[in-house]
């Protein structure tokens, strides 16, 4: 049911114009400074309640070219840009399945870049490995090294390893592959990086970009975007065992009619549409210059607050802060007492760092205000827990 005004008297409620969801009514809202899901903007919401209509139908193909532009401006790229209905693991593993002929290398440095090389094992691909410790960055030099064996004809890279906060040097990797292994596919996860730092796809010479909806987008989670470069169009025509349900080519071919291969979230398109009207109207630049000053005041807190930053120098995150419990802490405790107290949580370290580090999201809309009250906070529990 959906209200504006709920009004009551001793035996009856009665809803009115249809307005606010009820279950926003009942249930208390926990303020997310998560990495993702992270806190969605009403706007952003309300276009979730847009009523559906068919997807295989002129209205659909109409919603599918208005979010183009502006995908395409984000993406940086003349490519058009895809709406997957599944999380970015779904691309992740689709790009393993239509580009990888040989060998795989997969650059390893967190949870998530760690997983990658299992799920290219599983999808029965042999896969090499440039791993570094948990926190430390992937650097250029440590992929030649690797690639100049020879054998490889696909890498794959997290951006933004979210598990840890480390922003590895994708400029300088998307140079040295193209520039000395022009036959190896660049496959760049940027979830949590997209939308918060530029990266300009087409000139990097990437060959496929991907990002989940629910990080620095802003958006629910359950969808993904992505963008395929020509060079991984010609791999994925020689490559017969590259699945259905995200068959590249069958991508590109739908898109040419504004269409999706298979059943569309279509809500999540109403809601880009919007999200998208929010970014330009701040302005990218300015939403990139914001995402680095929240960064930036983070790092400042940790240090002032007897934390150290939990990623190597130099590659810190812009999407996240990420702590290195320095003083024993109890997280699990600080977290409890934010909660309850102000009604918003972060996160106590991911995996095997739970404890051990901790992550405060400031990407997708937080602003720096909003930021600078919640970094109060955050001292206040520390003195409250001791």
């Amino acid at each position: 049911a959906w209200v504006s005004k709920v009004s009551q008297d001793k035996k009856r409620i009665s809803l009115r114009k249809c307005t606010v969801p009820l279950f926003t009514l009942m249930m208390p809202h926990i303020k997310l400074y998560i990495p993702g899901p992270v806190e969605i903007s009403p706007s952003v919401l309300q276009a979730f309640a847009t009523p559906m209509i068919g997807h295989r139908g002129k209205g659909f193909q109409d919603l599918y070219a208005r979010v183009q532009p502006g995908l395409r401006q984000l993406f940086q790229t003349q490519q058009p840009v895809f709406l997957g209905t599944g999380s970015a693991w779904s691309v992740m593993e689709a790009a393993i399945l239509n580009l990888v002929q040989k060998k795989v290398l997969v650059c390893m440095n967190g949870a998530f870049s760690d997983k990658w090389f299992d799920v290219a094992l599983k999808c029965g691909k042999q896969a090499g490995r440039v791993q570094v410790e948990w926190g430390q960055a992937i650097k250029p030099e440590m992929i030649e090294k690797e690639l100049s064996q020879g054998g490889y004809d696909a890498l794959t890279i997290i951006h933004h390893e979210t598990s840890t906060g480390v922003l590895s040097p994708l400029a300088d990797i998307a140079k040295l592959v193209r520039t000395k292994f022009p036959e190896v596919m660049l496959i760049t996860d940027t979830v949590s990086s997209f939308s918060a730092v530029p990266i300009p796809f087409d000139e990097l010479g990437l060959d496929v970009m991907l990002c989940g909806t629910q990080k620095a987008m802003a958006l629910p989670p359950g969808a993904a975007l992505f963008a395929v470069s020509e060079r991984a169009y010609q791999r994925a025509e020689k490559v017969k065992d590259r699945g259905y349900y995200y068959d590249f080519l069958e991508f590109r071919k739908q898109a040419e009619s504004n269409m999706t291969p298979c059943t569309p979230s279509i809500s999540h398109l109403y809601a880009l549409e919007v999200k998208l009207a929010e970014i330009a109207k701040e302005g990218i630049a300015n939403r990139h210059a914001r995402h680095r000053k929240n960064a930036e005041r983070g790092r400042a807190w940790l240090a002032a607050n007897g934390f150290e930053v939990f990623p190597e120098k130099g590659y810190e995150s812009l999407s996240l802060t990420c702590g290195k419990n320095t003083r024993k802490v109890d997280v699990a405790k600080w977290i409890a007492w934010l909660k309850e107290t102000h009604g918003a949580i972060f996160d106590g370290g991911y995996g095997k760092m739970k404890g051990l580090n901790f992550r405060v999201s400031h990407m997708g809309d937080e602003t720096e205000k909003g930021m600078e009250e919640l970094w109060g906070r955050l001292a206040e529990g520390l003195k409250k827990i001791g």
